[in-house]
């Protein structure tokens, strides 16, 4: 029988400075899948995000992470990268100096070397980032500007966007890409995700809030609290939480 697992996460436990953070907590994602994760703050949401990442500043005690079975828990962030993941940061880092342009295509011949495939060139690539520029509707202009410099909290979401649609990664972490977004804002963002979902990839959203759900329906919703999961459900789970609180899970 084939495994259409992407991610599989077993008994992972996870602290920073000897403080546990992660304790206990199995996951899993197929192919095909969109996935929420959902919780109140310091429940170690965005700290599975980057875990699962390869941030450096974590250290997993115990357990496993699996990326379409193999075992990356201790691979670097790279490598990890160049096996599928990305993960969508809720605040994208400005780079001063460093044109769009430039930095998408470095992020793009990394990856090409990695798989021992053609790296391009400068006009090449070009006409690559310009198709996939057309395809979320997103203005050629912020090639030419550095890295999320002066970009509006939706023009940075949206370069997400654009690494993830260029990248074309398995495991793509959103990690509360939604945060800060006018309506506008919202619904672009959530039409381009869902366009870049397929039965070939799998998308976790971490999300405080259900009105991102609207857009894009997940297909389980986890709630996490004290760093592990503590309920799944389906997308009414999340209209649920909108309602009553968190206290709704405990009385489930």
């Amino acid at each position: 029988m084939t495994n259409n697992n992407i991610l599989t996460i077993k008994d992972l436990h996870v602290s920073i400075q000897h403080k546990p953070i992660i304790n206990g907590l199995n996951l899993s994602v197929s192919k095909g899948q969109v996935h929420a994760i959902m919780g109140k703050n310091g429940s170690g949401k965005s700290t599975l995000a980057k875990v699962i990442a390869g941030h450096p500043h974590y250290k997993i005690t115990r357990g496993k992470i699996i990326l379409n079975q193999e075992d990356v828990t201790y691979q670097d962030p790279d490598i990890r990268s160049h096996k599928g993941i990305f993960l969508a940061f809720q605040y994208p880092v400005e780079i001063p100096g460093v044109s769009n342009l430039d930095f998408l295509r470095s992020a793009y011949n990394s990856r090409q070397r990695a798989y021992n495939q053609k790296e391009l060139d400068p006009l090449s690539f070009f006409e690559l980032i310009n198709k996939k520029l057309k395809s979320i509707d997103m203005d050629s202009i912020f090639l030419n500007r550095n890295v999320n410099e002066g970009f509006s909290g939706g023009e940075k979401k949206k370069n997400e966007i654009l690494q993830m649609l260029l990248l074309n990664n398995k495991l793509s972490i959103l990690d509360e890409i939604d945060s800060g977004l006018d309506v506008d804002a919202l619904k672009n963002i959530s039409k381009n995700i869902n366009y870049l979902a397929n039965q070939n990839n799998a998308i976790l959203l971490i999300t405080h809030y259900q009105r991102f759900l609207d857009y894009i329906k997940p297909d389980y919703v986890h709630i996490m609290s004290n760093g592990h999961i503590i309920y799944t459900g389906d997308a009414d789970t999340a209209v649920q939480i909108e309602k009553y609180g968190y206290d709704y899970i405990q009385k489930i």
